[in-house]
């Protein structure tokens, strides 16, 4: 499903209990510096990422202060964030203007909140220019946070260069299922997107392919457009000449590690893309 670029006016994008990705929660807040926005989603854990500006958080009297140093877009510096147990009540003021994504996964446990500062990230790099699959991810919450957090995982994507695809060799993780041995071959976990590009006017697609051998559906992202994946094998490719970058939550109905399960047509193209066996043990 694509959500259009809109003004959502601090309102929730994908709110608790959504219906096509009811394990996410994701809202885009913009405040003016000296602003203060307050919420609290009971069911779900939640970790707040300034896409740019500066804002001191408090999580139930726990104080963090000055997360965030980007100014001028995503691209300019590196993330941090706050991780809010479930239902926990927060407040967090603008220092600078600031835009401000809050991402969220379904759970059932009250966890302890933490503040993820640049140092703690957990960054891989994979691809190559040659495959046009040259990759960045930046881990917010990662493999590094996985005994502080119930089911959310929080990164951030980056094609490196101008133009090339992403999520390639096609994958989907839309049922937890084992094989004949009890291994676990594929995870259900829902995934929200938000997009940017660089320039602002760039443009890709999504894909989402529901069936081997049948087409599926695409959708022209757009700068700010939101992607809601809740099965189908699902690639996106960024215009020639653009830069794209991807805010992405991931919620596991059964536990937080990702477990992808490869389109057979394209997963002998694993072997072909440098690094992206590591890519894969890290969303853990």
């Amino acid at each position: 499903m694509h959500i259009a670029p809109h003004d959502n006016k601090n309102i929730p994008i994908v709110d608790a209990n959504d219906a096509t990705v009811p394990l996410n929660y994701l809202n885009i807040v913009k405040l003016k510096a000296g602003e203060a926005f307050e919420y609290q989603v009971p069911g779900y854990e939640t970790c707040i990422v300034p896409a740019t500006g500066t804002i001191d958080v408090s999580v139930e009297g726990v104080e963090y202060k000055a997360i965030g140093n980007r100014t001028l877009d995503v691209w300019d510096g590196e993330p941090e964030g706050v991780y809010v147990p479930v239902g926990a009540k927060v407040t967090f003021v603008a220092t600078t203007d600031t835009e401000t994504f809050i991402a969220g996964a379904r759970f059932d446990k009250v966890l302890e909140p933490f503040d993820v500062r640049v140092a703690q990230l957990d960054k891989v790099q994979y691809g190559s220019d040659d495959t046009k699959t040259h990759r960045k991810i930046k881990h917010i919450l990662g493999q590094a946070h996985h005994d502080k957090v119930g089911r959310l995982l929080v990164s951030e994507l980056f094609t490196v260069g101008e133009g090339g695809w992403s999520g390639f060799p096609a994958h989907k993780h839309d049922t937890d299922r084992k094989d004949a041995d009890g291994n676990i071959i594929e995870t259900r976990h829902d995934e929200t997107y938000n997009f940017r590009f660089r320039p602002n006017h760039g443009s890709g697609v999504q894909i989402i392919q529901h069936e081997e051998g049948k087409p599926g559906d695409a959708y022209q992202l757009m700068d700010r457009s939101t992607i809601l994946l809740r099965s189908g094998y699902h690639p996106c490719v960024a215009m020639p000449g653009y830069e794209m970058y991807y805010f992405t939550i991931l919620g596991g109905l059964s536990q937080r590690s990702l477990v992808q399960f490869f389109q057979p047509t394209h997963a002998y193209q694993i072997e072909t893309i440098p690094g992206i066996k590591d890519m894969v043990a890290k969303f853990k």
